[in-house]
């Protein structure tokens, strides 16, 4: 697609619209007119093609490229080891910088000023010339500049549930950019585009279909291997690796054997020998994704076989080619009988895994998801991390929003992701945070990182709403650099996509910051979680839990509501994190108001901290969230003049649907709980 005729929605924040700033124009046009970038590898090309596409959107002018630096050269992007870096930058600044990670220098040579770009890749060069980008968008100066910036996870992962019908399980933005009808898509300029976001804000990696593996996607291993091999030539260009989700039980559906025991010598050599096949078509293959022995998904379990046996068996055969197996540890019994007050689904990764910590092989990584249960807009990180010392962990997160409104509310990620990162675990006393475990800092693992469940589809604008692609954003400048705080990531999103206008920055920052709790006080109060209609799981059903023929989630009568996790009275969930953790979601006092009903059941006249009873603050939240939401919508519609036509519609068409499902939310959750409770509202409000 030619970028003239691509929409702003459908550019994201790689608009590169032009400098409006008359002086600041004139600034970036002469000093980037000549421009030297080395080397013609794959990923060096999109990085020289990225430099010339952003300059000339951005100032206007075609900027000439030259193999070797003359005096008059501003810009310079080699890798470190070019000898013309040797009277420009010391070796110890050069020291400082990892494998993919850059240095944006400024420097002075015969009086004349010039940048350096330079990292010890290719992926490091491009990722410095994305970030040099960044700061020409931002309008920021170029003069006097110092910027190493080293990824701080090793694995940055993308994670498609894709189908290759073109259905997307939790896509909420449209079908598939890179299957239909069990075929490969033609358009293939839309997936270099979409590799292109990607590696702007660090992604190396990428699962490109669902881990529910279904018939057709478990020939992706074999006879349509070819679509495969095409999407990897792609990402490849941008450093980015591809991943394929597996069926456990592919020796059956593929190989004709008779069981899929890990440890049958002929299920061994048929994966051995199809993992032969993969690397000889794509000797870059990054190894495999694997959901296993859950919601009824194959797996080890069915062979009398632990996950650690299950995971090894794959493992042996991908480490001699560098591959690397990811076990999901979203492993739990979902036909268990809820009824049960001692049975607990948030026990379950903990307990299928932590038993097994130093059994694993060292390219094996368990991908934990960030909370016991399943992407709730608020729950308890889980105990998970930081309990296996002798094992890699990713952190899994969702970015689309199957739980926060399916990019049809606005629900900005960032905050509570931050909030999962700094937790601390006290796994080596205090300062364990998550984002020190899943590094691989805190117990010197070998692998480390974070994978998103990604939140694109083939809608124009990739994301459904368009201030939904702040969350892809922002997901993958935390996966680079935890410590980003979520205004600085915020900020920068909105000036890379709207433009440096004050007022629209303010707004559309302050819009994003507010909308998690928004969304939270019109949904599931003081983290009691789900309440959302079964399968689809948009709409309130309070008692809409999946698995309701064993009883609610919620566990609410005429009395209180809410889950005893205590190990003195309940399910003993809260032992399962360390003592520091365990001893404040143990008590109701020290237990935070936020996930209160998710570790007690309380009486509805329980007082929170915050004076209010829990039944008060239900009724509360839920009234204030739909007045937040109303405000969201107006804050919007005062910028109609400032936003070009197409975003402000779609956007304003969004938040308008959010403010009438907010009130239906309200409305049910309230009447819900004043029948239960027959309890009124201090306030004497209407409720229905």
């Amino acid at each position: 697609m030619n970028r003239r005729n691509q929409s702003n929605d459908y550019q994201c924040w790689l608009g590169y619209n032009k400098i409006q700033e008359q002086e600041l124009l004139k600034y970036y046009r002469e000093l980037l007119r000549t421009i030297v970038i080395t080397g013609d590898t794959p990923v060096i090309k999109s990085a020289r093609e990225e430099l010339i596409k952003g300059i000339e959107g951005l100032t206007g002018i075609d900027p000439m490229i030259a193999d070797a630096p003359e005096e008059k050269t501003f810009l310079i992007v080699v890798k470190s080891g070019n000898p013309y870096l040797d009277n420009l930058i010391s070796k110890d600044i050069l020291a400082k910088i990892n494998e993919e990670g850059f240095l944006i220098k400024s420097v002075k040579r015969n009086g004349q000023q010039k940048i350096i770009i330079t990292g010890k890749s290719d992926q490091g060069l491009l990722y410095g010339v994305f970030s040099f980008l960044r700061m020409i968008q931002m309008e920021k100066e170029l003069d006097d500049i110092e910027i190493i910036n080293n990824p701080v996870n090793s694995l940055r992962f993308i994670n498609h549930w894709d189908n290759l019908d073109g259905s997307i399980e939790r896509g909420y933005a449209g079908k598939s950019i890179f299957y239909n009808n069990n075929q490969l898509t033609d358009n293939l300029d839309r997936i270099i585009d979409y590799a292109r976001l990607l590696a702007s804000i660090g992604i190396n990696s990428i699962v490109i279909n669902n881990v529910n593996v279904h018939r057709e996607e478990t020939k992706l291993i074999d006879d349509k291997l070819d679509m495969v091999k095409k999407l990897a030539d792609i990402f490849r260009n941008y450093g980015i690796k591809t991943f394929l989700s597996i069926n456990f039980a592919s020796p059956i559906e593929l190989g004709g054997l008779s069981t899929a025991d890990p440890l049958n010598s002929e299920v061994r050599k048929w994966w051995g020998y199809k993992v032969e096949d993969i690397y000889a078509e794509i000797p870059d293959f990054g190894g495999f994704l694997v959901k296993a022995d859950s919601e009824h998904r194959p797996g080890p379990f069915t062979y009398k076989r632990n996950h650690a046996e299950g995971a090894n068996m794959l493992a042996e055969e991908l480490k001699p080619f560098g591959g690397i197996l990811i076990w999901r540890c979203f492993v739990y019994n979902c036909q268990q009988d809820w009824r049960d007050y001692q049975t607990d689904r948030a026990r379950a990764a903990y307990d299928n895994f932590k038993p097994l910590d130093g059994e694993f092989l060292e390219n094996v990584i368990l991908q934990v998801k960030n909370g016991p249960l399943d992407f709730q807009v608020r729950e308890p990180v889980s105990p998970l991390f930081g309990a296996m010392g002798a094992t890699n962990q990713f952190l899994e997160l969702q970015i689309t929003q199957e739980y926060t409104g399916q990019q049809r509310h606005l629900c900005y990620l960032v905050p509570q992701w931050k909030e999962v990162l700094d937790f601390d675990t006290y796994a080596r006393g205090k300062g364990s945070t998550v984002k020190k475990v899943i590094a691989g800092s805190l117990f010197s693992q070998l692998y480390g990182g974070i994978a998103g469940v990604v939140n694109i589809g083939d809608d124009d604008n990739w994301t459904g709403h368009t201030l939904a692609q702040s969350n892809l954003y922002g997901f993958g400048r935390l996966t680079w650099n935890p410590d980003l705080s979520s205004g600085e990531i915020t900020d920068e999103w909105v000036r890379l996509t709207f433009g440096n206008d004050p007022v629209v920055v303010e707004t559309i920052s302050q819009m994003l910051l507010d909308s998690w709790e928004i969304y939270e006080n019109y949904t599931s109060p003081l983290g009691i979680g789900w309440m959302v209609n079964p399968n689809h799981h948009y709409g309130p059903n309070v008692d809409g839990y999946e698995y309701s023929r064993w009883g609610t989630y919620h566990r609410a009568d005429h009395f209180g509501i809410g889950v005893d996790r205590s190990v003195k009275t309940g399910t003993a969930y809260a032992g399962q994190y360390f003592e520091e953790n365990a001893i404040r979601y143990e008590s109701i006092e020290f237990c935070p108001d936020e996930l209160l009903l998710f570790f007690h059941h309380v009486p509805y006249i329980h007082q929170l901290k915050s004076g209010k009873t829990v039944i008060q603050h239900i009724y509360d939240s839920h009234f204030t969230g739909v007045e937040q939401a109303i405000v969201l919508k107006k804050k919007w519609e005062g910028l109609k003049d400032k936003i070009d036509e197409k975003r402000y519609s779609n956007i304003l068409a969004r938040l308008s649907e959010q403010v009438e499902h907010a009130k239906e939310w309200r409305d049910v959750i309230n009447s819900y709980f004043y029948r239960k409770a027959s309890i009124p509202d201090e306030l004497d409000r209407k409720i229905y």
